[in-house]
């Protein structure tokens, strides 16, 4: 229009996000309405609504609806207190199924915690309290012909038969079908579009990690412990981490440019691993 070029959805997200983190547009503000940024910016209002929805999905958004503009999101209040794993992470992952194309990354021991976590979005959904109509999740777990550095015999590892070794294999099978199981049920029953794939690292992650919608990164260092479990066959004493115990360090972009990079780096970590080292992964 008028001889200028055209932008592209991300490019009206960008001039949008920098007007926001400058403070030309304020928490509690609303935007100007989709024929306006469409007028602005020279576009159909289709580009503007996707750029909308990128703001959306990074959390500088509120009050989106069919009805009015949306207003510019409060920043997230600091979250300077660590939380227990299974505390931090279920509330997050609820908040980040509200967006409508999510995607969840995750790189730990086994799917125990992200398991019993998304259980709480996937029954708002078929409540109809959520509608996402995508959700994409990646997990990367250790590989089953690895010597794991945990969890492992106190007494060392047996030459042919690892008891310990085969506990972690069957909860790390197990976790995970459940998981990919709840999920894909999601495309059944409400029509929506999910992914969910595993791969395996070639090394035991001292840390767990999982990134949200690319807004907020969760990290977590792996304690380990001298702890015994009881079984059929006797008793197993060994070394192992006890993830739910693990406190999860928040780290999300609209919290300020130290948190916004993290997320970053933490993303191109995990793809780096997704797209390299790693190879498929079959839980049996």
């Amino acid at each position: 229009m008028n001889g200028r070029r055209r932008r592209s959805p991300q490019e009206i997200a960008d001039v949008l996000r920098d007007r926001i983190r400058t403070g030309t547009l304020r928490a509690g503000d609303r935007l100007p309405t989709q024929a306006e940024l469409a007028e602005e910016f020279g576009v159909e209002r289709g580009a503007v609504r996707q750029a909308l929805r990128a703001l959306q999905e990074d959390g500088l958004l509120s009050n989106v609806s069919k009805g009015s503009p949306p207003r510019i999101a409060p920043p997230t209040p600091a979250r300077s207190e660590p939380q227990p794993t299974p505390v931090g992470l279920a509330p997050r992952l609820t908040e980040a199924f509200a967006a409508p194309h999510v995607r969840i990354d995750a790189a730990c021991l086994t799917a125990e915690t992200l398991m019993l976590a998304l259980g709480e979005p996937v029954r708002l959904i078929h409540e109809g309290r959520l509608r996402p109509e995508s959700v994409d999740v990646r997990v990367l777990l250790p590989s089953r012909d690895i010597d794991l550095a945990f969890p492992v015999p106190v007494e060392g590892r047996a030459e042919e038969d690892d008891p310990v070794h085969r506990r972690w294999l069957a909860q790390r099978n197990a976790q995970g079908q459940v998981l990919r199981h709840n999920l894909l049920s999601l495309r059944s029953s409400h029509g929506i579009d999910v992914r969910v794939t595993f791969r395996a690292l070639p090394f035991t992650p001292p840390v767990k990690l999982y990134l949200l919608n690319d807004a907020e990164a969760l990290f977590a260092y792996y304690m380990l412990t001298r702890r015994e479990e009881e079984t059929e066959t006797g008793t197993l004493e060994m070394y192992d981490a006890l993830g739910p115990t693990s406190l999860l360090f928040s780290f999300a972009r609209r919290a300020g440019e130290r948190d916004a990079a993290f997320v970053d780096e933490a993303r191109k970590w995990f793809d780096a691993l997704w797209e390299t080292i790693t190879t498929d992964l079959t839980l049996s």
